[in-house]
């Protein structure tokens, strides 16, 4: 064991579902520290070309997976005996993948999402998705859903760079037991409760990304942009006790830490969206330049139903929404949230 591991829980396997950056960057601090993961992608092709290469050259470049990392593109495979599956599918191909996957369970699994998006036809978030298809297949099974979230680009926990997150479960003793699954000195994982709290924060963050991003390649400067991350994380923090969220998880890693991240980070997808807008491109020309996926612009989409739904005041998210899904220039949604009626902080 290296010096980076810590004690952990013991587990016979874990499979990763989501072979992207993330997905990858996970399995590798895994089976770095011992655990017996699999590694598990859509694509049979890009399957066989990571098991040929020992690196995801697409998503991961430059970083080589430790020798025991296994990679599989058969689900049935990935799933059976596994007593944890970390879910690090794109959200709008979440529900699919989780009801392909469900039957190969076993008895008694712990599923954790490591998705950051909210499901646009339900506005369900992805522990919901994965109630809700445990619910219609009637599956018996003994399942523990949670969440892992925080401040963490994919590259750098690939460069084994210090990474804090958290792990959020409905009972804090199954929290702490991943905890000591995932953890090592270098990649913290902190347990917690609010399941909905740090799912909501995780998602919302990436419309605040987008907006932070168009205001950069507007070329408004730094006030303008901490502006819209204090202002950001205030309706995010609405959303989320509107949904019976703690508002204290608000000011934590999955929260004001991500949000950070996102806002101001050069590796943040969804700040790359808005800059490139903000730089007059249109948002099917950003979308087609991407390689990976920018969670924040179909988030963008569940959270203004949910924001209608719910009656909560976003003008960020409006104004994002605007810009995304009804061509608004971005000046134009910039001017109208700067001249919106004094308020009361």
């Amino acid at each position: 064991m290296s010096r980076q591991d810590t004690k952990q829980a013991p587990v016979k396997k874990v499979a990763v579902i989501g072979a992207g950056s993330w997905g990858t960057a996970i399995a590798m601090v895994l089976s770095g520290k011992g655990v017996p993961t699999v590694l598990w992608g859509h694509n049979e092709e890009h399957q066989a070309v990571l098991a040929k290469d020992r690196e995801n050259k697409r998503y991961l470049p430059g970083f080589s997976f430790p020798p025991a990392l296994e990679i599989t593109p058969y689900l049935q495979k990935a799933v059976t005996d596994s007593e944890v599956l970390c879910m690090v599918v794109p959200s709008h191909g979440y529900r699919a993948v989780f009801k392909e996957l469900q039957p190969y369970l076993a008895d008694t699994v712990s599923i954790i999402s490591a998705v950051k998006g909210i499901e646009n036809k339900t506005l369900m978030t992805m522990t919901q998705v994965m109630e809700d298809v445990l619910d219609t297949t009637q599956n018996k099974k003994h399942v523990t859903l949670s969440v892992l979230s925080g401040p963490s680009f994919a590259k750098e926990v690939a460069q084994g760079l210090p990474t804090l997150v958290t792990v959020g479960c409905s009972k804090i003793e199954d929290a702490k037991n991943l905890q000591t699954i995932f953890g090592t000195r270098l990649f913290r994982v902190y347990a917690a409760q609010d399941m909905i709290g740090l799912e909501i924060s995780a998602a919302l963050k990436n419309i605040v990304a987008i907006a932070a991003g168009i205001s950069d390649g507007l070329g408004y400067g730094l006030n303008s942009r901490a502006a819209l991350i204090t202002r950001g994380l205030a309706e995010i923090t609405r959303m989320g006790v509107a949904m019976g969220a703690d508002p204290v998880t608000f000011s934590g890693l999955s929260g004001l830490g991500d949000l950070v991240l996102t806002c101001t980070g050069d590796l943040s997808r969804n700040r790359s969206v808005g800059l490139k807008l903000g730089a007059g491109k249109k948002l099917s020309q950003v979308l087609e330049e991407m390689q990976m996926v920018a969670e924040g612009v179909k988030t963008t989409k569940s959270v203004h139903g949910l924001m209608q739904k719910m009656g909560v005041d976003m003008p960020i998210l409006e104004q994002v929404y605007q810009v995304l899904y009804k061509n608004k220039d971005c000046s134009t949604a910039v001017t109208d949230l700067l001249t919106r009626e004094f308020k009361v902080e």
